[in-house]
């Protein structure tokens, strides 16, 4: 299969997923096999909501909506433009995947396969219904797929090469049990925002997509917040309100009422609004319904911690702040070339002896 079989393969799933937005599904004519799959894709969405409490329709079919945006053959074409790819010999690769938000693992899914090699895909069971229907769809577009793609639940005992995402704790079993093999070993991250005081109630507001969406629950989802000294919260929380429904929901509920109790308990201070609690804290991996905030004096100093800490950090928010800084309400909006943990998965997979 060429590189541009590929492509056009993927591209075509893009299409397919164009159909499913938070403002309705609309089945579009000339979407490849759209016959045999449309209706069950809209099943597969109804179990993986009802599977996982955590996984609601909007932040499912958001998943799906990025997916097809991104699955286009313009950015298929620039994202692989810098690799050489056609004379690559096919490879097994393991691929172990979270399953905090929908379709976590499709980055590394798509990358596997687009570069040439072979799948075989680990599935948590909090995330096992929406992939392998799409790998369906990806082999009824392109039938050569099929002795690409394996979905297991065992344990790996045939492969050449592993990508897997975990905890801090599951990351060392890892690489005890895959240490002799290439691999890629990604452990708890979390995103920062930088704030200044000078941001707008516009930009503040798009830092609530960034806090809010899959329930704070993904790796570049914002956790904490860099404030300057005597920072005042109030214009935040007037921004962020928008997201006060995320309340609703049950199990983030629940969470709130837990986690805040815990504080009172111990004699925390806190800032909260009823749907989110802000705690002053040196750590980035917040709880749910909290976001932790540290104070700083100077641009240095953060500049020094976050250099210091980058082996916890994903993404980091603000308006301007470095080079590698991200825009206001941008987290969940990757590009196919942003790589997490800044690891670059096709490079890895063209080294694979």
């Amino acid at each position: 299969m060429l590189l541009n079989d590929r492509i056009t393969a993927f591209s075509e799933l893009g299409n397919f997923l164009s159909q499913f937005k938070n403002t309705g599904y609309e089945k579009i004519k000339n979407i490849k096999n759209n016959e045999d799959f449309f209706d069950g894709m809209i099943q597969k969405i109804e179990s993986a909501k009802h599977h996982n409490g955590w996984f609601t329709e909007e932040n499912i079919v958001f998943s799906l909506s990025q997916w097809s945006k991104a699955l286009t053959k313009n950015n298929l074409e620039q994202w692989l433009s810098s690799y050489t790819l056609d004379k690559l010999e096919p490879k097994t690769i393991g691929v172990i995947m979270a399953g905090n938000i929908p379709l976590v693992g499709f980055h590394d899914f798509i990358s596997v396969l687009i570069s040439g090699h072979n799948v075989l895909v680990k599935q948590s069971s909090n995330d096992n219904y929406l992939l392998p229907y799409l790998a369906s769809y990806l082999i009824s577009i392109e039938p050569k797929f099929k002795n690409k793609i394996s979905f297991t639940t065992e344990k790996f005992s045939d492969f050449d090469a592993i990508i897997a995402t975990g905890s801090n704790n599951t990351a060392r079993y890892f690489e005890h049990y895959f240490g002799g093999k290439p691999n890629i070993i990604r452990k708890n991250r979390n995103s920062v925002a930088v704030l200044t005081g000078n941001e707008s109630k516009k930009q503040l507001a798009a830092l609530g997509e960034d806090i809010f969406r899959y329930y704070g629950l993904g790796c570049r989802s914002v956790s904490k917040l860099m404030v300057p000294k005597g920072y005042n919260f109030d214009l935040f929380f007037k921004s962020i309100y928008a997201h006060n429904d995320i309340i609703n929901g049950a199990k983030y509920a629940n969470n709130y009422d837990y986690n805040k109790a815990v504080y009172l308990m111990s004699s925390f201070k806190l800032l909260e609004n009823g749907f989110l609690m802000l705690k002053e804290d040196t750590s980035y991996g917040s709880p749910i319904a909290t976001l932790f905030y540290e104070t700083y004096n100077t641009k240095e100093e953060v500049i020094q911690k976050f250099e210091n800490d980058k082996e916890a950090i994903q993404c980091i928010v603000s308006d301007d702040f470095s080079d590698e800084s991200i825009d206001f309400g941008t987290t969940q909006h990757p590009s196919l070339s942003d790589y997490a943990d800044n690891i670059d998965v096709i490079e890895f997979l063209t080294k694979i002896d």
